[in-house]
């Protein structure tokens, strides 16, 4: 398998780099997230084992790095598909959030993530690609809120401060929080 290039700020100058050296050297790199919605809950995805940071934490619907000159959109539009095999989603761009959170085996996640919303379709139900993800939940926002704050160490460091910082921004509008 070929490492994965992705695009990061190495001397104020987006220039693709390796993935895992991203993390390594705790870049500024672009990302993307999604959270679809039915009604008040969240499609929450528990991390596949396999990851190298994070894994078999629970996190929002998608999160991932674009490829080297793919826009946010189509990025996450081509990750809910390959993770969840949801396809058809009307997503809309929330905003965007930076952030840098230590995500444990001396790696660091430096990300300037687009942000981004949609409601399920009518009987959608996601098929979660076993490479990605070990399962799926339908989390109302106040049971998240909740277990958050209960258990922490379940979640990603991003959700985290989604939640604790920007939950209002991702979802105004679209859920009340």
């Amino acid at each position: 398998m070929t490492a994965q290039l992705i695009p990061a700020f190495v001397d104020g100058r987006l220039t693709p780099v390796e993935k895992l050296e991203v993390h390594q050297r705790g870049l500024r790199h672009p990302a993307i997230s999604v959270f679809v919605l039915r009604g008040d809950a969240v499609l929450m995805q528990r991390r596949a084992l396999s990851k190298y940071h994070t894994p078999g934490l629970w996190t929002n619907t998608v999160c991932t790095h674009p490829h080297w000159g793919e826009p946010a959109l189509d990025c996450a539009t081509r990750r809910v598909d390959e993770e969840l095999g949801l396809t058809g989603l009307s997503l809309r761009h929330a905003g965007v959030v930076e952030y840098r959170a230590d995500v444990q085996g001396g790696l660091i996640e430096h990300e300037v993530v687009d942000v981004f919303t949609a409601a399920a379709l009518p009987g959608q139900e996601a098929i979660p690609n076993p490479d990605e993800v070990v399962e799926v939940a339908w989390q109302p926002m106040a049971d998240l809120l909740a277990d958050l704050s209960a258990r922490p160490e379940r979640y990603t460091p991003w959700l985290k401060i989604y939640m604790e910082k920007h939950r209002q921004m991702i979802f105004d509008g679209v859920l009340a929080v």
